[in-house]
C-alpha cells in the first residue's frame, strides 16, 4: 500500500514538472517579444538598444477610436551619441494622421511614418539607417494619407491646432457644439478642424467630407439648425463655424473653402478616314490572296503526293473502285 501511493506521488511529481516546462516552452514560442521590444529593434545603424518598454495610451477613449494598436519607448546608444525614440501604431495612416495632429502641439518632433507616429530626440540616425528601419516595422502599412487635410485654408491658421475627427469621441473633444447625429458618422463622415487667429480672438473651422454632394446638402441643412453656427457646402464638403469671434472675418474664412476636382477628358479621335478605307481593303486583298495561294500549293502538294506514291507502286484500297451507273436497263 505504501509503496502504490510513493509511485503515484512520484508520477504526480512528473507530470507537474512536464507541465511546467511546457509552459515554459509555449511561454517563449508565443510571446517572444516580452523581453525585448515589440516594435524597436536591437540595432538601428550603429546605435544599439539599452532598453524597450510600452507606453501606455493617454486617452484611451479617444486613442481607441483613432484605432490605436501599440506603443514602446526605447532608448538607444552609439559610438556617435544616444537618442530616445517613441513608437505609436495605429490601424492605418488615417488614424495615425489624427494622433498625430492631436500629438502636435505637445510634441512638435513627432512625425507621420504610415500607420506610425514616431518621436525621435538626441542623435538621429542618418535616414538611410531610417530608411532600414521603417521597413522592419511590424505590420507597417503606407496607404494614402486623406485628402481632407489639405482643405484648410492657410491664411491665418495657428500652426499645429489641426485635429482631425473621425468620430464621436474626437468630435465631443475638439468641436463639441455639433453633436454626432448632425455630423452623421455612419456615413462615414470625417472632418479637418483647424483654428485660425482673428482681432477679435481664436475661431475654429471645421471641413465635413460626406460621401456625395446630395448627401452634403442634406446636412447643411441640419447645420444651419445648431446655434450660432454658420456653414457653406462645396461639392461633397461642408464648412461650418460655430458662433464665431467675428462674423466678418468667419465669412471671409468660408469664402476661401472650395472643392478642387480634377477631370481627364478622353480625347475624341476622328472617324476613318479615306486613306484608312484604302488600306483596310488593301489589307483585305492581301489577306485573300495569301489564303488563296496557300489552297493551291497544298492542293499541288496532295497531288504530287499521289503520284509519287502510284509510280512507287502503291495503291489505295479505293484505287480500282468505279461508279457505275446502269443506264441500259
Amino acid at each position: 500500500m505504501l509503496r502504490s501511493v510513493t509511485i503515484a506521488a512520484r508520477r504526480q511529481t512528473a507530470d507537474a514538472s512536464k507541465w511546467g516546462r511546457l509552459s515554459v516552452f509555449v511561454a517563449c514560442v508565443l510571446f517572444p517579444l516580452s523581453a525585448g521590444g515589440a516594435i524597436f529593434p536591437e540595432q538601428i545603424g550603429p546605435f544599439h538598444r539599452n532598453s524597450a518598454k510600452p507606453v501606455a495610451a493617454a486617452d484611451a477613449p479617444l486613442f481607441q477610436e483613432y484605432g490605436f494598436e501599440e506603443a514602446e519607448q526605447a532608448s538607444y546608444a552609439g559610438g556617435q551619441g544616444n537618442f530616445q525614440a517613441i513608437a505609436w501604431r495605429f490601424k492605418d495612416s488615417t488614424g495615425a494622421l489624427a494622433f498625430l495632429e492631436f500629438h502636435k502641439a505637445e510634441a512638435p518632433s513627432a512625425y507621420l511614418q504610415g500607420n506610425y507616429v514616431l518621436q525621435l530626440t538626441g542623435t538621429r540616425p542618418v535616414q538611410q539607417d531610417l530608411e532600414a528601419f521603417y521597413l522592419d516595422l511590424p505590420r507597417y502599412e503606407n496607404s494614402p494619407l486623406p485628402v481632407l487635410k489639405d482643405d484648410l485654408p492657410k491664411n491665418g491658421l495657428i500652426p499645429n491646432s489641426e485635429r482631425y475627427v473621425v468620430g464621436p469621441v474626437s468630435l465631443e473633444r475638439f468641436q463639441p457644439a455639433i453633436s454626432p447625429s448632425v455630423a452623421a458618422f455612419h456615413l462615414g463622415t470625417e472632418a479637418q478642424l483647424g483654428t485660425y487667429s482673428t482681432p477679435k480672438g481664436p475661431m475654429v473651422l471645421a471641413i465635413y467630407n460626406y460621401p456625395t454632394p446630395a448627401i452634403a446638402m442634406e446636412r447643411y441643412n441640419d447645420f444651419q439648425k445648431v446655434p450660432g453656427a454658420i456653414a457653406k457646402r462645396a461639392g461633397p464638403l461642408l464648412a461650418v463655424i460655430v458662433q464665431p469671434p467675428d462674423a466678418d472675418a468667419a465669412e471671409r474664412l468660408l469664402a476661401q473653402v472650395a472643392y478642387n476636382i480634377n477631370l481627364m477628358w478622353n480625347e475624341q479621335l476622328g472617324g476613318p478616314t479615306v486613306t484608312d478605307s484604302a488600306k483596310m481593303i488593301l489589307t483585305i486583298m492581301v489577306l485573300a490572296g495569301i489564303v488563296l495561294g496557300l489552297c493551291l500549293v497544298a492542293g499541288i502538294a496532295f497531288g504530287g503526293f499521289r503520284v509519287v506514291l502510284r509510280k512507287l507502286g502503291w495503291k489505295g484500297p479505293d484505287s480500282d473502285m468505279m461508279i457505275t451507273l446502269r443506264l441500259e436497263k
